[in-house]
């Protein structure tokens, strides 16, 4: 789906991922970063927070453990993760019919108030996410765009709190390298 991308690299280095600084250990909990706070800014700052507005979802991927990879707890199998994404790209062809839009990704600013309502308690909640975190207009519309998604995935018509809540975590990197 187009809007649940996932930063690629922007600087020059030839990596498909940003790395959160030089040594791609910041905040890493399990390694030592060796870059100064100095140079932790001069490497982030080379995305712009205008571009990083732009991209609906952006989220830390940390490595994963050998626990994790070795364990045989089942999880959920790509067919059924496939048979959601289906489901919902098809709430979402019937939503815009006669729209000329594939996706919620595609959304208008005038689609987005009549497709994305939220209740008082979701208000409030994106209301506190946009004043504590200093995020733009662009980034409250695809907060609420990325919210319907997530409700299009589970099934729901309404957009829940625990939908917006989701999609808020989902700007990690707003609220950890641009605040």
């Amino acid at each position: 789906m187009r809007n649940l991308l996932v930063l690629q690299h922007l600087a020059a280095d030839g990596k498909k991922a940003t790395q959160p600084c030089m040594c791609g250990f910041f905040n890493d909990p399990t390694r030592e970063c060796k870059c100064t706070p100095m140079q932790i800014q001069r490497y982030v700052s080379k995305i712009s927070g205008p571009l990083l507005d732009r991209i609906d979802i952006h989220i830390d991927v940390p490595a994963v453990k050998f626990k994790e990879l070795a364990s045989e707890t089942p999880s959920e199998s790509s067919a059924e993760i496939r048979q959601r994404v289906v489901r919902a790209r098809q709430v979402q062809q019937e939503r815009f019919a006669g729209e000329k839009l594939f996706s919620n990704a595609q959304m208008t600013p005038r689609l987005i108030r009549k497709h994305c309502r939220i209740d008082s308690s979701s208000k409030a909640l994106l209301e506190n996410a946009i004043t504590r975190l200093g995020l733009s207009a662009r980034a409250y519309d695809r907060i609420l765009k990325v919210s319907r998604t997530l409700a299009d995935l589970e099934g729901k018509e309404q957009i829940e709190a625990s939908h917006v809540s989701e999609a808020i975590q989902y700007r990690t990197l707003d609220r950890n390298y641009w605040t």
